[in-house]
Formats: C-alpha cells, structure tokens, sequence
C-alpha cells in the first residue's frame, strides 16, 4: 500500500507537516502539526494549520487523527485546534510521561498538572498497530533525540520525526534531557532495518550549504549510503563519539521554552491564571 501524502512547509521554524491518506478512500492523519507562534508578541496564529484544514476539506477527506512524533521543541503543535475543527483524536507514543515529569519539574508545572499522558487522546505503544481507514499504522519506537519519539510506518512510507534528517544534513541531536546517542543509533538501525525504497518523510530541513531547495523527503536506502553522520558502515561507537562532540557545540532552539510548555499539555497553553490570561514561564539560572 502506498499511502497519499501531502506536506506543508512551515517557513519559520522549517517544519514539515503532513497529511496522509488512504489511496483509494477518504481518511486521513495529520502528522506533526504547526500553530505560528510570535515570540516577540507572545501571540499565536493558526495560518499553517487552517491551510492544513483546507487541504483536507476541498479533498472530502475525514481527518481520524492528529499524530505527533514526540514532544517537539522547536515548534508549537497546533493539535488541539485541529482536532476541534476535524473531529479527530491526538496521539503520541507512550512514553510521553518521561517528558512530562521531567519538564513538570523545569517549569514548576504544578500540582494540577498530570504527567501521565492522559492531555492526548491515544498513547502508543512499540509496535501496535492501528488505522487510518482500513490502512494499517505500525508504531516504532525511536528514541535517542527524545526518550519519547516515535515512527509511524505507514504502507511503503514512514515518518521519522526529528529522528534523522536529509542525507546531506545528519541526524537528530541528543542531547536535550533523556536523549542518548547510543539509543538512536540503534533506533536508526531499526528504521534501516525497512525495506530500501521505503519512502521516509522527515520534520524539518535546514537547507544545508551547497544546496539551494527544501527538501524533507527520501528513501531508507539512501540514508544508508549517503546520511553524512551514519550512512555506510559508521560503527556504534564512531557515531556516538561524533554526535555527542556535535552536541556540544550546538545551541538550544529558539522557541525550546514555549513549545516544551505547550508540546508537553498536547498542544494546549498553560491553564488561565486569575486574570483570565495563558503565561509561558522562562525558568532563570535554572540548572
């Protein structure tokens, strides 16, 4: 089965949202949803997902679930409203509760915060299978950029998340809290382990130097033999010394602190304080 799939780019924060659909029928999933986000305003939009919206409507298409990779921290997820204008139903993989207790803490979430996943609709588990129509979704667990990411292999599609990046640009980073080198490289063998003309769709892409368009889509056979920081024969311990020394020179995305608070809640804003207004926290000297 080879499913339809049609993507957005979100320019700003060079996310890669997807609409995937069954062949010969009208469901579909969103995965991997932006809401616009203006750090300087503090004010949210939802132009990338209204266009999302619109795609699925002019095609007659039902919208069965709004699925997210992990919690994502470059980027807001615009799940919630999503899932109020389609109907749909929000789902990660269930080890989300690791970030929720960890962030919890960061940002003194609070007592009322529950950090056992229960804000999404449907946790997944390695290696369960549900669908979108009568098209089957396999779950793989990925961590190693997350402790919490997972892949959605979908007919001869998967999609990977954060997990790897276009060949010419490597791989996902390790080092935010839980992540771990050694884990993904061996959740990247499991996404080798595919057949070689699996299509893979990526998050994001960042126009490396020496190329001059986007690109967020290739196969699992290219990755093997070309991704610059994994492809060929690298060994466990030549990619785990690489990317822990890369790690250490990169730092924290832009919008890390707003997208974690609202990423961590299923896409929704911390709950109202009294005067009726959502605040985002910036924890200060907070080791």
């Amino acid at each position: 089965m080879s499913p339809t799939v049609k993507s957005f780019f979100d320019t700003s924060t060079n996310t890669v949202t997807y609409v995937v659909s069954e062949p010969e029928g009208p469901h579909c999933a969103v995965i991997d949803s932006v809401l616009n986000y203006d750090s300087h305003s503090g004010r949210t939009a939802t132009q990338s997902a209204e266009a999302v919206i619109a795609y699925i409507r002019e095609n007659g298409l039902t919208c069965e679930w709004v699925l997210e990779t992990h919690a994502h921290a470059d980027h807001l997820s615009a799940a919630p409203f999503l899932r109020k204008a389609l109907g749909s139903k929000i789902g990660i993989g269930d080890h989300i509760p690791e970030i929720q207790r960890v962030f919890g803490d960061i940002f003194n979430a609070g007592k009322t915060f529950k950090a056992d996943g229960s804000q999404f609709d449907k946790l997944f588990k390695d290696e369960e299978v549900f669908y979108i129509g009568k098209m089957p979704v396999h779950v793989i667990f990925t961590p190693g950029h997350t402790p919490a990411c997972i892949s959605y292999l979908i007919g001869d599609a998967v999609f990977v998340g954060d997990t790897l990046f276009m060949p010419d640009y490597g791989t996902a980073r390790c080092d935010f809290p839980g992540g771990d080198a050694s884990m993904l490289y061996r959740s990247i063998q499991k996404l080798f382990a595919l057949p070689s003309d699996t299509r893979m769709f990526l998050c994001h892409d960042y126009l490396p130097e020496g190329r001059e368009r986007y690109v967020w889509e290739t196969t699992v056979g290219e990755q093997k033999r070309a991704n610059i920081h994994i492809g060929g024969n690298i060994t466990e311990d030549e990619f785990v010394s690489m990317r822990e020394a890369r790690d250490k020179t990169l730092g924290l995305p832009k919008l890390i602190l707003p997208s974690v608070q609202v990423n961590m809640r299923a896409g929704e804003l911390p709950p109202p304080e009294d005067d009726g207004h959502h605040y985002l926290k910036i924890p200060i000297n907070r080791v």
